[in-house]
């Protein structure tokens, strides 16, 4: 594999072809924040809180850096007023959901958010997708999945399969950003007893 050359904040960054901007930042030591990416799963793009600026040919636009694939000559922008503006919304949309996720916390005073933005909507789950993915993806079992679509969508225990294989597993349950994972383990357990 040839090595690509880039910049990422100014500072010339070597990537190998297939690799992501977000995993070529990541090897350069080059923080960009995300929730939805784990590093046994599939590039999601779910979260876009990895939304960085890249500047090619003399064009700048906004692209989601865990799945956008690293090209020769790439400049890179990880922070600007744009960038954090779009962060710290993103945040406040999530903070409607699950106000209380100590990751979420730390991220909206890092980029400002304010959690009382938006009205509240509780559902503890901000649909990054990491137990369903790391279910079907890792596992390969299929136990938790996205029930509905658009404002509607949920992610939901399959009752018939979870019973069987979530009691010794529960490895979803420490990837939920909103720690909200064991909630509704707990409360599909309860449901089906």
């Amino acid at each position: 594999m040839s090595e690509i050359l880039l910049q990422i904040d100014g500072k010339e960054v070597g990537a190998k072809e297939g690799m992501t901007l977000l995993e070529a930042a990541q090897g350069a030591g080059i923080s960009i924040p995300t929730l939805c990416h784990h590093e046994k799963l599939e590039p999601y793009g779910g979260c876009r809180l990895c939304i960085v600026e890249v500047e090619d040919r003399g064009r700048t636009k906004l692209v989601v850096s865990c799945v956008y694939p690293v090209e020769n000559g790439l400049v890179i922008n990880t922070r600007s007023e744009k960038i954090d503006r779009i962060r710290k919304t993103i945040l406040e949309l999530f903070l409607a959901h699950a106000p209380d996720a100590f990751e979420l916390q730390d991220l909206a005073k890092a980029y400002g958010a304010d959690k009382d933005r938006f009205e509240k909507e509780a559902s503890f789950c901000i649909h990054c997708g990491l137990c369903v993915r790391y279910c079907a993806e890792v596992k390969g079992k299929y136990a938790v999945g996205f029930v509905d679509r658009g404002t509607r969508k949920e992610i939901s225990f399959i009752p018939e399969i979870a019973a069987k294989e979530c009691w010794d597993c529960k490895e979803c349950f420490p990837l939920c950003p909103t720690e909200a994972l064991q909630a509704a383990y707990v409360l599909t357990k309860a449901l089906s007893a």
